[in-house]
């Protein structure tokens, strides 16, 4: 366990050095790869897949990116503790029940479908916005913003596949259950999706006239809601995926694997 609590410390401290955690959001990813290093070895090398891989993704044409969400995403710096736990929190509970609750394979299920569930929904937003075009509303197929919650891309579907597909494979778990877990991701990510073109809080900018997510736009106008439910963010969707996720992959992998 000092081993991998040692090489989560190191990893999470590049991070922060990087930029891509805030000093909380270290606080949070610490939490969660405790639980993880307790779990045992498996855990914390699935984690690691996961969160090296945003974490790659984040940076990837963040420029660009940038230029292309102005004046649309809330948060677009370093991920704080919210961001972290609302993408690891399940997983880290499935971490810790599977400390005290033997048998762990159920647990390990469950927490590979929740981080499967984050990187799905990661990898499509990060690839979706660097290389597809205007995305498209999951409910009604009009175009959107770049970065408008309840948007997707056909670069995005094929890149959530992928997240998906990529933090399984580091589960280690029998092969049966890979295709499962990996849909479970998917159908996690497309939850994301369609919460945030229903459920998530949308704000207009009266003063650009265009649709945000930031309370005071980029201009410094205030916004009103215009849409959605007042205390539904966008860390509430993630979490809410990762939930999908993790039921979903343990009532598959039970159902036909």
């Amino acid at each position: 366990m000092t081993f991998y609590l040692a090489l989560g410390g190191l990893v999470i401290l590049a991070a922060w050095r990087a930029g891509s955690l805030s000093a909380s959001g270290a606080v949070a990813a610490a939490l969660i790869g405790t639980a993880a290093a307790a779990a045992g070895g498996q855990w914390v090398m699935l984690l690691l897949a996961y969160f090296v891989s945003s974490s790659m993704l984040s940076r990837l044409g963040r420029r660009r990116k940038l230029e292309r969400t102005a004046g649309m995403i809330a948060k677009a710096g370093p991920r704080d503790a919210a961001q972290v736990l609302s993408n690891g929190v399940v997983f880290g509970l499935a971490a810790t029940a599977c400390v005290f609750e033997p048998p762990p394979e159920h647990w390990l299920i469950i927490g590979t479908g929740a981080l499967a569930a984050s990187a799905a929904d990661t990898w499509a937003t990060e690839i979706g916005t660097l290389l597809g075009g205007a995305p498209r509303s999951i409910l009604t197929g009009r175009k959107l913003p770049v970065g408008a919650s309840g948007g997707v891309t056909a670069a995005g579907l094929l890149a959530s596949v992928a997240g998906a597909a990529f933090v399984t494979f580091f589960a280690s778990l029998n092969s049966r259950y890979f295709i499962w877990i990996v849909i479970a991701g998917v159908l996690g990510a497309l939850a994301d999706s369609v919460a945030g073109a229903i459920l998530q809080k949308r704000l207009w900018c009266d003063a650009c006239g265009t649709m945000t997510e930031m309370d005071i736009h980029s201009c410094g106008a205030r916004t009103r809601r215009i849409g959605g439910l007042a205390f539904m963010e966008n860390d509430a969707v993630n979490l809410l995926a990762t939930i999908v996720g993790a039921a979903a992959a343990f009532l598959l992998v039970g159902t036909f694997a």
